[in-house]
């Protein structure tokens, strides 16, 4: 079993694995410079964090062929606290929020994740397909004839290539052709070195030069909160869609723990947390990558380029760069959901819109997720409520209203449950209430048992239950102390 793993994570298609890697280390690139001019950093800051932690999860994350950088997420939660108290606070925020993931992990938090609806999952992608466009945009708009023309010639070359040969990705064949066009050529096109400062120098060890007190502790306590659970979030949802993608399940749990993991050892290392990448994960596993060996080639290639490559990759045209992220919002965005969307169920279809609205209107990822699974709770509670059904039937010559009660009796349904019991209707008549096909779920279900109960007494009709199953009898006995009905 062990020999297997090893092979399916490490040794399969090696050549395959680290080629993927190496699409996605390119695609990362822009990404990580853009979300480290939003959190306030340089660029060298988000681009230390991204191989670190690409080379820390490749081993300890839960889900292989898994991309994870310093991430626009994470950045748009670090921007304030970098603003107002400075980097090295940022640094023990990421460090306090690494322990917290290694916490949520050990706890085996991670079986939230089954909250997460299909519609959510769907909406998650969908944003995040369009804010990596997007982040594009800038790029796009405004620029002369020359930048248009390059970027239509990386998406030619990007396409076009596979109907040739797969043999090498053709991402790096855009990146390679446009780069010797540019240089050739003497275009004057924006190139990487543009974009900010690149690393000139391996990360050293650094603890964050805070005070270790409690007033330290009360600056970086929400910040890290906020940056652990906005992290855990994203990197939760792009190991479900890799799960999709693969037809392989991964853990979850193990996931949380390893990227508190590589978080801690990221901001030790001068770099700031991160978590799982989606648009450049995809980018992996659509290119062959599905074993560690990805995720790793992934980081350590990242390093090579920063530092020792670093003339050579300062000369890759953006161009390149900006075809290659809108590959990758086209190929993320799900858009069999578009032909869907008035097929499925209206509730559904509301989930996935909502989710979409509200991640490209606020540019964060955890706040529209969270909004999709409160209205999927929400929606699937009025569904289930609606699901209860009393129906009565009058038998003259025992002289007895029977209710026949089927569903289930929890607080959202408890009073369309009251609601079906009319006293008039019983008219005298002793009433039995079959509850045989019902189940009885928390408190509300239990006083709304009694009040139904209680109200017949009170007009002296004999009220009876019948076929209360063993876990909702259990539950009035342990809410009651007893029961309180003739239960027969």
């Amino acid at each position: 079993m062990l020999l297997s793993t090893f092979h399916r994570d490490w040794s399969a298609n090696p050549i395959r694995e680290m080629l993927a890697g190496a699409v996605a280390t390119f695609a990362l690139i822009p990404e990580v410079i853009a979300f480290s001019f939003v959190a306030g950093v340089d660029p060298q800051v988000g681009l230390f964090a991204s191989f670190i932690i690409g080379i820390v999860i490749a081993f300890t994350g839960g889900r292989p062929a898994m991309i994870s950088a310093a991430a626009g997420s994470v950045a748009l939660v670090a921007a304030p606290l970098v603003h107002t108290h400075g980097l090295p606070y940022l640094f023990a925020a990421g460090l306090l929020a690494g322990v917290l993931q290694i916490a949520f992990g050990l706890l085996r938090l991670g079986v939230l994740m089954r909250f997460v609806s299909k519609s959510v999952r769907t909406g998650f992608v969908n944003a995040l397909a369009i804010l990596i466009f997007a982040a594009q945009l800038p790029h796009i708009i405004g620029g002369d004839w020359l930048a248009y023309a390059m970027l239509a010639a990386g998406l030619l070359v990007i396409y076009l290539v596979p109907k040739v040969t797969t043999a090498i990705p053709s991402p790096l064949i855009c990146i390679l052709v446009l780069t010797i066009a540019s240089v050739t050529l003497k275009l004057p096109v924006m190139s990487i070195a543009d974009l900010g400062k690149l690393p000139d120098s391996l990360p050293i060890f650094v603890l964050p030069a805070v005070p270790l007190n409690m007033d330290t502790l009360k600056i970086i306590a929400g910040p890290g909160l906020a940056i652990a659970t906005v992290g855990l979030l994203e990197s939760m949802m792009t190991a479900s869609v890799v799960d999709d993608l693969t037809g392989s399940p991964s853990s979850k749990n193990r996931e949380c723990t390893g990227l508190g993991i590589a978080n801690t050892a990221a901001n030790l290392f001068g770099g700031i947390a991160g978590c799982g990448m989606i648009g450049q994960t995809i980018s992996n596993v659509k290119y062959g990558g599905r074993g560690r060996l990805s995720t790793l080639f992934a980081g350590a290639l990242l390093l090579v380029l920063m530092v020792l490559l670093k003339p050579w990759v300062s000369q890759v045209p953006v161009a390149a760069l900006v075809a290659i992220m809108v590959m990758v919002s086209i190929d993320t965005f799900d858009w069999s959901s578009v032909k869907t969307v008035m097929v499925h169920p209206k509730l559904s279809s509301v989930v996935m819109i909502a989710t979409v609205f509200v991640t490209v209107l606020s540019s964060n990822l955890a706040l529209g997720v969270t909004v999709g699974v409160l209205l999927s709770g929400v929606f699937f509670t009025f569904k289930v409520a609606r699901l209860l059904h009393v129906q009565a039937e009058k038998d003259p010559a025992s002289g007895r209203l029977t209710y026949r009660v089927s569903g289930q009796v929890f607080f959202a349904s408890a009073d369309i449950f009251v609601d079906a019991f009319d006293i008039e209707e019983a008219n005298g008549m002793a009433v039995l209430i079959d509850v045989s096909q019902a189940h009885f779920w928390d408190v509300t279900a239990v006083a709304a048992l009694d009040k139904v109960v209680e109200r017949f007494k009170a007009h002296s009709i004999a009220a009876d239950v019948l076929g209360m199953n063993e876990a909702s009898a259990t539950l009035i006995t342990d809410l009651n102390g007893s029961t309180g009905l003739r239960a027969i």
